[in-house]
């Protein structure tokens, strides 16, 4: 079976409809798939319903299928970094789930494994409850998630071999494990590919039974907020 492919346009070629789900990979920033956001958004797919952390920033990640209105839902746990993002929520232009960060990582994970829902505390008491099956253990009260599962994962690694073993580097980890366990198809950004067997096993984060495409590219690596110290006077 070819996995390797030669970009992202090819990669993602005859996967797009409009109105399916996608999971993406990534937190802020770190470890986002922008080659194949950036294929979305040329392909002009639509009415797309996307699980992750969060949007992007305003002009870039996902934030550049929310400027072009590609973007009907968002699955996410957090909103604050992307204007846009909140300015389409506040207007009514975009839907909005909100999930608690452990729990929408959980979900991913939870599609992946063929697990259909869970109980979990988090959320209890709030909005996050509404319209929610509960359950009392142990005399806590507990609601229920359901496990995620998308038509489409995309994924940054740092490292794949030409089976789809995957490595990723420090905090690109994130949201990329589950989000790609969660997808039918998972397709998959990297920096560098390697032949089989040119990875330490030991070293390989989620292995390729779960991956159907890799590609190669370029990544610009932005920093979300730069923070310095101020320079002291000499």
């Amino acid at each position: 079976m070819k996995k390797v492919y030669e970009n992202a346009a090819a990669a993602v070629d005859g996967l797009l409809k409009d109105g399916m789900t996608i999971a993406a990979g990534g937190f802020g920033l770190s470890g986002i798939p922008e080659l194949l956001i950036d294929a979305i958004h040329k392909a002009g797919t639509r009415d797309l319903t996307v699980a992750s952390n969060n949007c992007g920033v305003d002009g870039f990640g996902l934030g550049i299928l929310l400027d072009s209105k590609q973007i009907k839902k968002m699955i996410s746990s957090y909103v604050g970094e992307n204007a846009e993002f909140m300015r389409q929520y506040l207007s009514g232009e975009l839907e909005l789930e909100f999930n608690p960060q452990g729990t929408l990582a959980e979900r991913m994970r939870a599609g992946g494994a063929g697990i259909p829902g869970f109980y979990t505390k988090t959320g209890v008491g709030t909005v996050i409850a509404e319209g929610k099956e509960s359950k009392i253990v142990d005399g806590e009260e507990y609601i229920l998630e359901r496990g995620l599962v998308a038509d489409l994962a995309i994924v940054k690694a740092w490292k794949a071999d030409e089976t789809g073993n995957l490595v990723f580097r420090k905090t690109a980890r994130n949201f990329n494990v589950p989000a790609a366990t969660c997808g039918k198809v998972c397709i998959v950004e990297v920096e560098e590919i390697v032949p089989a067997g040119g990875l330490d096993p030991d070293h390989i984060h989620l292995p390729g039974i779960y991956v159907h495409r890799i590609f190669q590219g370029p990544h610009e690596k932005r920093i979300e907020q730069r923070t310095v110290r101020q320079r002291k006077e000499a």
